[in-house]
């Protein structure tokens, strides 16, 4: 009993001295044990990234051993397998989450405690901004906190093509659509890659949406305050369809076929333009082996004149902590590990930003240089797909797939029509 109130003693002093040195009270807090079970969906290189982050906690607190938990299935969206394990029991003290609407729903579930208190204990505002931590809230209540962010308005080309074709990035729309036939004379018959085999075909959608309507609008939509069949959500689809009529891609079935847009299809010599997440930088760098930069670069999406042009789409990866998870403690300090100097370091030399004033920013390549900027000049939206229930972003996604086949004025209407019938009943 001695022992155990002297070590407490021991460490609240340190906790105390580490207050006061302004040092997170996790870094000397060494008396964490136990295991730590993180729901960990991602592979590739953003798997060996977290194998990296783990690594470098379980080196600051070795009495603590993490486990990831891999949920079955996903199909290029994680949350059906994270819902059926999460739902079904399974135990976990963190789960990595990047939908709002998802958190939503275990909040309501009861599977998320809040992290408010830990906001104030580890003195997280001077790392995080207000917003991070409105991002991360419901109705005033936080549950997630953000460790990267990404520019999901961002089109990825291939320095080499463009080049060849005698194109320099794009500005406006007008200039966008003409590199086209540029593009194809050079030798490049599909000038933009499209992953629409389940979810990557949307983003156009929702960037034309915010640069035809505003980040006001988008999110009126996200919350079903105005229907899917309001003109201005007509009008960003046709905006897409006239993408599409001026020969901007490969063929409905080959663009339905495609799940990733790497590395066998963005490497191939038929495509010069991607509008994907910024984890297609780490996977360019890390996975190709490719010079940020130098072989690839991004422009932000062209202006289209309507009075939009300053509004980006943006999406973020948190970290939630359960209600039922058996290590709590070494859960909340690895959430203010994540947003120190150790983990947002180790992100950026994978190629990630994070929203922490941890993290040093020189380590960022020129790519990221450019993403982090536009970001912090745009009226931002989140990614609008994230938002939306269940149930309706599954509608949304097979009715733009259906666009995507027969892009005309009739299918926008009925496609519109049917993402607003299954609306009716999501929210």
């Amino acid at each position: 009993m001695f022992n155990r109130t002297l070590r407490r003693r021991t460490v609240m002093a340190g906790v105390m001295l580490a207050a006061l040195a302004g040092v997170s009270p996790s870094v000397l807090a060494q008396d964490l044990s136990g295991e730590l079970v993180i729901l960990q969906w991602q592979t590739g290189t953003d798997g060996q990234m977290w194998k990296d982050v783990e690594a470098k906690f379980m080196e600051l607190h070795p009495g603590v051993t993490v486990r990831e938990f891999q949920p079955a299935g996903g199909q290029g969206d994680a949350r059906g397998g994270m819902r059926t394990a999460l739902l079904g029991g399974e135990v976990v003290d963190i789960i990595i989450n990047t939908w709002p609407a998802f958190r939503a729903e275990l909040v309501n579930s009861g599977i998320l405690r809040p992290i408010d208190d830990q906001w104030a204990s580890f003195g997280w505002d001077d790392k995080l901004s207000q917003s991070w931590r409105d991002l991360g809230s419901i109705d005033g209540t936080t549950y997630g906190i953000t460790y990267t962010y990404g520019d999901r308005s961002a089109i990825w080309y291939k320095t080499a093509q463009l080049e060849k074709a005698g194109i320099t990035p794009p500005a406006t729309w007008e200039e966008f659509l003409a590199s086209f036939d540029k593009l194809k004379a050079a030798g490049y018959p599909a000038p933009v890659v499209i992953p629409a085999k389940y979810w990557a075909h949307t983003e156009w959608f929702e960037t034309l949406l915010l640069r035809t309507a505003g980040v006001e609008a988008a999110a009126q939509l996200a919350a079903h305050q105005i229907p899917w069949t309001d003109p201005k959500v007509k009008t960003a689809l046709m905006k897409y369809a006239e993408m599409l009529q001026a020969g901007c891609c490969a063929d409905p079935a080959t663009m339905l076929a495609i799940e990733q847009p790497y590395p066998t299809l963005y490497t191939s010599e038929d495509s010069s333009y991607l509008l994907f997440g910024m984890w297609t930088n780490s996977a360019l760098k890390n996975d190709l082996a490719l010079e940020e930069g130098v072989d690839y670069s991004i422009f932000q999406f062209p202006s289209l004149g309507m009075g939009f042009d300053d509004t980006s789409s943006v999406d973020a990866k948190e970290l939630n902590v359960t209600t039922n998870g058996a290590n709590p403690a070494a859960a909340d300090a690895f959430l203010d590990f994540i947003v120190g100097p150790e983990a947002s370091n180790i992100m950026a030399n994978y190629g990630y930003a994070s929203p922490s004033t941890a993290m040093d920013g020189s380590l960022l390549g020129p790519v990221q240089q450019i993403a982090t900027g536009a970001v912090s000049s745009s009226k931002v939206q989140f990614v609008l797909g994230d938002l939306l229930p269940g149930d309706l972003v599954d509608e949304y996604r097979v009715q733009l797939q259906k666009f995507l086949q027969n892009p005309t004025e009739a299918t926008v209407d009925e496609v519109l029509a049917a993402i607003e019938a299954k609306a009716a009943t999501a929210y």
